[in-house]
């Protein structure tokens, strides 16, 4: 059940199995239809995540409606994006059961519908169920399946598809912010969100362009051969894959026996439904009512073991210490990233500069170089001498190196070269699902990068408070950045130190064995 060395796509030296079967290599796979997903992927980003970072035109709409306090308020914009976040195991469960097209169109039906419903709010707390949770669950239904195609349909350049679709975030808080605030002012807010859960509803439209590989392409996807060698980051993780292995897999047996048997009674319906042509129609009707109810059965049992294996079986995820490492460093990295945008306001008035920050604001910076970052990092990534494990911890130590140096620029222009420098590094994101595939094969992708994304997402939920919290204590940002700085390098550290320790293992079970 788990992903072996081939499925994570490094180069081992060992071509035997790649060697002994010919491969025809889908032309979709890297081209074709795989430029449609990312173009889907893109209006997604653009769609959920854009409009979720354009929540302030509303929050100020939400505070005159309802008159009541900023934090109550507030807390309809951080459920949304939490949840969309917070849901990923859950949704990898969807998929499981109904693949990536068929969950992001429900989700799109579901987006659509929070934001319509919450256009007749008579309070705050309407909103919470409303747009917070309805919105927001929607909102995750569609944005998982988007990553999870994108890394399916990619091999050789996943890093650089990943790059341009995630994109859509930046333009999408350009395009949804002005858009926004445009139908706020012409027609009312809630008119305005009426409107926007009528465009939402092209998320429908965004699923029903991820159209599944066939299952010759997922395999043969198993033996394409990535074009970058990546052989320092590869020999650390291919124990990791090994100890999965060795660890136990589910067995494959009990599950055709199930298949088998689950056929069988398919089979047998089938048999009836012929043999009972003569009957009259309101038995075949029930007929028919008990094959699709079966067939339905069969979908979702096989759609629980694989989602419920991942997690708690044999060969679970969790069984993977790199990965685990991984979500530890995801718990802190996140609030690094949002906490800026919070207190940059702060230390723009600290320092008498809001007349050049009103110019070109700061946060502007942020998320026009956050925009090429991506695109960037996801080139260099790609290329056949990089190692794109290399190029995330990079990222990585310098958006840790700039969150603790900013509370110590005084000065526009000196800001302006950090918030640059954390618009770059963060560009990052888009390395993210790449990272996971990479650890986990592309199998195990949708519900691992759903643990990966519940983990930012109560990240997101939390850091801004305990921000906030730290200012109210000692009334000054500069610890909020030092202290979510040192969390975040806690998490490096343990991407660090997790493969040296996967490295040594062997060598040391190796030294035993010599010695008995």
């Amino acid at each position: 059940m788990y992903a072996s060395r081939e499925d994570i796509g490094y180069d081992f030296g060992d071509d035997s199995k790649a060697g002994s079967k010919p491969i025809k290599p889908n032309p979709n796979i890297d081209g074709g239809w795989a430029w449609m997903i990312v173009l889907s992927s893109f209006l997604v980003h653009i769609l959920i995540m854009g409009s979720q970072m354009a929540l302030g035109i509303l929050n100020m709409e939400w505070l005159e409606e309802f008159n009541q306090s900023r934090g109550l308020t507030a807390w309809v914009s951080s459920l949304s994006m939490g949840i969309t976040l917070i849901v990923g195991p859950f949704i990898g469960l969807f998929i499981s059961m109904c693949g990536c097209r068929k969950t992001a169109i429900i989700g799109g039906i579901l987006n659509a519908l929070g934001w319509i419903l919450s256009a007749y709010a008579s309070n705050v707390h309407y909103l919470f169920l409303t747009f917070g949770v309805t919105a927001g669950v929607g909102s995750g239904m569609v944005y998982l399946p988007a990553v999870v195609m994108v890394g399916q349909y990619f091999q050789k350049r996943r890093a650089l598809a990943q790059g341009l679709s995630t994109t859509g975030t930046g333009f999408g808080a350009f395009l949804m912010t002005a858009l926004l605030k445009y139908l706020c002012t012409e027609f009312g807010w809630r008119n305005a969100m009426f409107i926007q859960g009528a465009i939402s509803l092209n998320l429908c439209v965004c699923g029903a362009l991820m159209r599944p590989l066939s299952p010759k392409d997922v395999v043969s996807e198993k033996y394409v051969a990535r074009s970058n060698s990546e052989d320092n980051r590869a020999k650390a993780l291919s124990h990791s894959a090994e100890t999965v292995k060795s660890n136990g897999v589910l067995s494959e047996e009990p599950e055709k026996k199930e298949e088998a048997t689950n056929e069988e009674v398919l089979d047998s319906v089938q048999h009836i439904e012929i043999g009972g042509k003569s009957r009259s129609g309101r038995s075949m009707y029930g007929l028919r009512i008990l094959k699709t109810v079966s067939q339905l059965t069969v979908t979702v049992r096989k759609g629980f073991a694989i989602w419920y294996s991942s997690y708690f079986g044999a060969a679970s995820l969790f069984t993977n210490r790199v990965f685990v490492a991984f979500i530890i460093w995801a718990l802190f990295a996140y609030s690094s990233f949002v906490i800026p945008f919070i207190h940059l306001p702060e230390i723009v008035k600290q320092y008498n500069l809001p007349s050049q920050n009103n110019i070109f604001p700061l946060t502007s910076i942020i998320a026009i170089v956050h925009i090429f970052g991506k695109v960037i990092l996801g080139i260099i990534s790609d290329l056949p001498c990089i190692s794109t494990w290399n190029v995330f911890l990079m990222a990585n130590f310098t958006l840790v190196t700039c969150i603790l140096t900013l509370p110590l620029m005084q000065t526009y222009i000196s800001l302006a070269v950090v918030c640059a420098l954390i618009g770059f590094s963060s560009g990052y994101f888009s390395l993210m699902p790449v990272v996971t595939e990479d650890l986990v094969g592309t199998k195990h992708l949708a519900n691992a990068y759903g643990i990966i994304i519940c983990a930012n997402g109560i990240s997101a939920l939390l850091g801004p408070p305990f921000a906030g919290w730290i200012y109210d204590i000692t009334h000054k940002y500069d610890f909020s950045f030092y202290i979510s700085g040192l969390l975040y390098m806690v998490g490096i550290i343990f991407l660090l130190i997790q493969p040296c320790i996967q490295k040594k293992q062997p060598r040391e079970k190796s030294t035993e064995e010599a010695q008995v």
